[in-house]
């Protein structure tokens, strides 16, 4: 692997504009079975769902196997076959509204390689800036991680295990229509979220994946309903662990004594931290 090529990618920038339009945050509110009032131009956008916007387009004849977009572009070319959601980091700087024409510059800010004790893995971190206008709204840090297919013999490290009791909690079901719509409302075509064959025959996993930015959303949207005034200043998370279609999880909020921070955790069914979050509050 040549990292002195890929690290040429470091600094390449990317701008993309969009009038938000507000049928993506009602059929996420439906997904998410909330009760809200319609998203009407004027709106504002929910922490996260931004998500649902400023997609990357591609013809269906550039995508690669795994239904990804190939190798290249914009991100740098890892020729390592698996990609993952490993964590994000926020700054809300302002709120963004439905009908608004907003716009988002992306630069990919570092590329770096390791060693794991699964093989070799590389990360790629970008920045993420959405303006209103010269009004910059949200600030964030994306690091996405490829990895080696997973050898025969690779060590299993076991998950480290996610708290019990918590303020508030929510169990999920999350069954493939719920996956599959978050797929398509995020024009996200991985068939590991959605192509059972393929994610448990091809790729050797136990059932579906539940995508990271769906956990993260969830997460917030637990705070949103237990916590509905709260003003988020900062919000940051990590993948710790594969959540599956298979299997109920709980979402929980644990908030600090002084009421400045909420740390958010996803537990799988056999206990582990899948996904590990905290929110700053104003």
């Amino acid at each position: 692997m040549d990292m002195q090529h890929l690290e040429q990618w470091i600094g390449k920038s990317e701008s993309l504009t969009e009038r938000i339009a507000p049928f993506p945050s009602n059929a996420l509110a439906a997904t998410l079975n909330r009760d809200d009032a319609p998203y009407i131009d004027g709106s504002e956008l929910p922490h996260l769902w931004h998500w649902l916007h400023f997609l990357p387009l591609f013809k269906l004849s550039e995508a690669g196997y795994d239904g990804h977009a190939a190798l290249g572009g914009f991100l740098p070319p890892v020729p390592l076959p698996r990609r993952m959601w490993a964590a994000s980091r926020f700054a809300f700087h302002a709120p963004m509204r439905i009908g608004q024409t907003l716009r988002k510059v992306s630069t990919v800010k570092s590329v770096e390689g390791k060693e794991g004790r699964s093989g070799k893995l590389v990360f790629v971190t970008v920045g993420h800036q959405i303006f209103d206008g010269d009004t910059l709204c949200v600030d964030e840090d994306h690091d996405i991680v490829y990895r080696e297919m997973p050898k025969a013999d690779a060590p299993v490290v076991a998950p480290k295990q996610a708290p019990v009791t918590s303020d508030f909690s929510m169990a999920i079901n999350p069954d493939p229509v719920l996956l599959f719509r978050y797929s398509a409302l995020t024009f996200n075509g991985h068939r590991i979220h959605y192509d059972q064959p393929f994610c448990t025959g091809s790729e050797g996993y136990e059932g579906l994946i539940v995508h990271g930015p769906l956990l993260a959303t969830m997460l917030m949207d637990l705070l949103r309903r237990n916590a509905p005034n709260a003003e988020i200043e900062r919000f940051e998370f990590r993948a710790l662990a594969t959540v599956f279609d298979i299997h109920d999880f709980t979402l929980h909020g644990q908030m600090s004594a002084d009421g400045k921070t909420c740390d958010l955790w996803v537990r799988r069914h056999d206990g582990a931290m899948a996904m590990k979050a905290t929110a700053q509050l104003r």
